[in-house]
Formats: C-alpha cells, sequence, structure tokens
C-alpha cells in the first residue's frame, strides 16, 4: 500500500464508512474505524495497486454487490463508475474484466477477519439490559447453500449424492454463531454437505471463537453427551433441547420444582468418529438439568419442550426465564433467513469454490455492518435491536447511501440521525399465534422439469 497517498486511501475507507452509516462519536464507532480496515489489509496481504480498484475500493463494490437488490458485477463496476465521475477522476472501463480480477486477488482471510472483528466488536459492546442475566448469549444453527454447477465447484462441494449426475447443484453447508443481543454473525464454518466430519457439530466444534462463561443456544442437533461434555470443558454453558433418543424421567434426581429436575448421564461407549485419546478426556458423568416446558400457545405445533442445560441453579435461572430463552432460538432460524433470502446468500453466484467462500464472508460482513447500522439507531433510541426489521433497514440504507457519500462532514452526523429515525420506524410484527400454511397459492410457468443432463437434452431437443 505504499504506492498509494495518504488522502486516496483515507478517501476511500471514508467511502467505505459512510455507505454503512459509520461516522466518529458515535455508538459502536469503532467497528468498522480506519485502523481496524488497514490493520486487515495488512494482515491479509491485501497489496495496495496504485490503479482504480484498490483493495479497499473493490470491497466496497463487492459489499455493494451482495446488499445490492441487482447482485451484477456490471451493476457493482457501474456504481464504482459513478462515484469516480462525482469524484472529478478519471472514469474507469465499464467492463467487468478488471473488477472481476480485482475481487478475486482480495485474500480471503480479508473477509474472514473484518467479519469476526465487526461481529466481536458489537457482541462486546452490548448494554447490560441487551444481555440475558448479564451472560452473553451465542446461537447457533446451520443451513445450506447451492452454487452454479461448474466443475470446480462440484469437485470442492459435491451435489447430494441421490441426485442423478448433471442434474443437481454443489452444495455447501454452513453453521453460522449469532449474537443473541443484537444479531451480529460472530464466526461461521463452511465445509461439504455430506461425508465424514462434515456435520453441524464437527463444524461448531472447529471454531474458537467462544469464551468462558458464554452460553451456547442451539437446537436439539448439539444436545449429545459428548457436545455438551466439549462445551463444559471449554467454560461454556449450553442450553438446548433433550436428544429424540433420550428419555426424561423427572422421578430420578434432585428434583428442583415442578418439572425441574438434575440428573446425572453417564459416558457413553466411544463413537467410531472419536480419537481414543479425545474419549480418554472426556468426563466420565455430566450433572445435567432437565426441565419440562408446557406451549400454551395455540396453534403451535409442539405442547411439551424438554429444555436441557448445564446452567444447575434454579435460584439463579428460574425455569421460567429457561424457557423464554430457548424460546428466542428461533431468532437463529430468522436470521439465517435474513441472510439467505434477504440478502440472496440462499443460491451463490460465483463459480469457482475459492470465490464462492469469499461471496459467502462477504454477505456475512456486509450483514454484520447492517446489524451494526441497527445497533446504533436501537441505542440512540432506547429500543432493542430486535425488535427493528432488518430488511426495513438496509431499505432505508440503501436509499440514503448515495446521500451519505455526498454529505459533507458538519451534516454527517445530522443526516445519519434522520437515517436512524427513520429505521427504527420499521418494527417486526408482533403476531402472537400465527399460523401460515405451507402453500403456494400463485402457480409456477408449466414447463417440465428436468430429468437429464442439459448437454443431453439440448442434444436430443436438436435432434
Amino acid at each position: 500500500m505504499g504506492h498509494s497517498t495518504a488522502r486516496k486511501r483515507y478517501r476511500q475507507i471514508a467511502l467505505l464508512r459512510t455507505q454503512f452509516a459509520q461516522a466518529d462519536r458515535l455508538a459502536f464507532a469503532d467497528v468498522l474505524s480506519a485502523g481496524r480496515v488497514e490493520a486487515a489489509l495488512h494482515a491479509a496481504g491485501a497489496t495496495w495497486r496504485d490503479c482504480v480498484y484498490t483493495p479497499i475500493l473493490t470491497l466496497w463494490a463487492f459489499l455493494g454487490q451482495v446488499v445490492s437488490p441487482d447482485g451484477s458485477c456490471r451493476a457493482a463496476v457501474a456504481r464504482v463508475l459513478a462515484w469516480l465521475v462525482s469524484r472529478g477522476e478519471p472514469p474507469c472501463t465499464p467492463q467487468t474484466g478488471p473488477y472481476c480480477k480485482a475481487r478475486a486477488r482480495l485474500p480471503e482471510s480479508l473477509f474472514i477477519e473484518l467479519t469476526r472483528q465487526t461481529g466481536a466488536a458489537l457482541h462486546r459492546a452490548v448494554p447490560h439490559d441487551w444481555r440475558w442475566h448479564e451472560r452473553r448469549v451465542k446461537l447457533v444453527d446451520g443451513t445450506t447453500v447451492t452454487m452454479p454447477d461448474t466443475e470446480e465447484n462440484q469437485k470442492e462441494y459435491p451435489q447430494q449424492t441421490a441426485q442423478q449426475p448433471g442434474l443437481g447443484f454443489p452444495i455447501a453447508r454452513l453453521v453460522v454463531v449469532f449474537c443473541l443481543a443484537c444479531g451480529t454473525v460472530l464466526d461461521a464454518a463452511m465445509g461439504r454437505y455430506q461425508g465424514k466430519k462434515t456435520g453441524e457439530n464437527t463444524l461448531l466444534r472447529a471454531l474458537q471463537g467462544f469464551e468462558p462463561q458464554d452460553i451456547l443456544l442451539a437446537d436439539r442437533c448439539f444436545s449429545g453427551y459428548f457436545d455438551l461434555a466439549h462445551w463444559r470443558q471449554r467454560g461454556v454453558d449450553v442450553v438446548t433441547l433433550l436428544h429424540q433418543r433420550r428419555r426424561s424421567d423427572l422421578r430420578r434426581g434432585r428434583r428442583l420444582g415442578p418439572g425441574d429436575h438434575v440428573v446425572v448421564w453417564a459416558k457413553p461407549p466411544r463413537p467410531s468418529w472419536m480419537d481414543v485419546e479425545t474419549y480418554a478426556g472426556v468426563p466420565e458423568t455430566l450433572a445435567i438439568r432437565e426441565v419440562r416446558v408446557r406451549v400454551a400457545v395455540p396453534a403451535f405445533r409442539i405442547k411439551v419442550l424438554q429444555v436441557v442445560t448445564t446452567l444447575l441453579d434454579a435460584a439463579v435461572y428460574p425455569a421460567s426465564d429457561l424457557a423464554e430463552l430457548y424460546r428466542a432460538r428461533w431468532h437463529a432460524e430468522l436470521d439465517l433467513r435474513t441472510l439467505k433470502i434477504t440478502l440472496g446468500m440462499d443460491v451463490l453466484r460465483c463459480k469457482t469454490p475459492e470465490m464462492v467462500r469469499k461471496e459467502i464472508w462477504a454477505h456475512l460482513l456486509a450483514y454484520n455492518l447492517i446489524r451494526k447500522v441497527m445497533a446504533q439507531a436501537a441505542q440512540t433510541h432506547a429500543v432493542v435491536p430486535r425488535v427493528i426489521s432488518f430488511k426495513g433497514t438496509m431499505q432505508t440504507l440503501l436509499a440514503f447511501a448515495p446521500l451519505l457519500e455526498r454529505a459533507p462532514a458538519t451534516r454527517l452526523l445530522h443526516e445519519i440521525a434522520v437515517l436512524f429515525n427513520a429505521i427504527v420506524t420499521h418494527r417486526v410484527g408482533h403476531r402472537p399465534g400465527r399460523l401460515e400454511p405451507r402453500r403456494k397459492k400463485r402457480r409456477p410457468k408449466p414447463y417440465p422439469l428436468l430429468r437429464k443432463p442439459r448437454w443431453l437434452a439440448r442434444r436430443d431437443e436438436v435432434a
């Protein structure tokens, strides 16, 4: 980066920050500071070339691309071109080739580092009244994403084995850790959809972003003995559901209250995926608290939940609070839906595995920066971020982005204040007991399904 002037570098970092309403003297202002961006660029080895597509400008264009409803490279280049002309600088070519090459030069570690840093900064800075019993709660859930059917993608992330070759799409498994308080992504892991050591449990255990006194909130997939033992050894408490293969007997153990007791689980035999040394380090028993929760909400499919946790003190953590906490686990499903549907991460665009991973991390980073705007607006107006609509925030932010980019420093804080006021008016609807049948009213086009590889179908059509 030594070939660039300090003024040009600062101007481009300012462009990146103002796109996501980042200004000094605001709450959470250190989430995307100029020093943080430069340090991440240096750590990732991103070289600063004296040309149009510097690392920061390329990062800005990439983030704008994943946030924009039109996620094409052509639209991203058009935005760069318009910005250069508005600054009185020489225009770049409207062709997408130079931008795509610049994107490929950005190190994958740059996106990972910035995503983890922005997520951790927000997670650590949340006010105490946003936390649960003064504890930081981390949500975890898994999902899948598909990508273009290229030979490189199929080799790295093969399609499901049940599908006929040539008819499926490369598919990857993704496990994401969210902050319950503000919804930001703290970390993620990606792997193949099928095969040994590709399950959500394995991917999650490989992540290092958990600290002692954290609370892990997850579904029953993570309630096995070895999972609970693993997290307790790391000083992390767990709240989840009883695994479907276990049976709860409230007559056993130490009774804490109605439908609430502590039992001792014994270590199961060594599973095939665990080596002898690791198995020997697992404790022989675990004290687990089981809480039976009756769901009285109309239209809910499940009427009784068996919550299990390593939080054993009923005086500090009452059963009713645990039930409410587990109900908040649904936010992980909503956050993944936001990433996949609102931000368009469900079906990826890139044609090589390396660019696919960058595209995923670019989505996660953009998601974090929008969550940062929501957190700033929430703290300014004394509400919690979870009541604010993510899509409403993104729509408002996209509308304000050109204004913020051109705003002088003397008016920037005023315009951000107007932005925050607009954001907090878009609230998530409160719809208790809502029931929506999983049916589609609008019929798709009556085209037949593709039941053979496309090249073969094209040959048969010509014949």
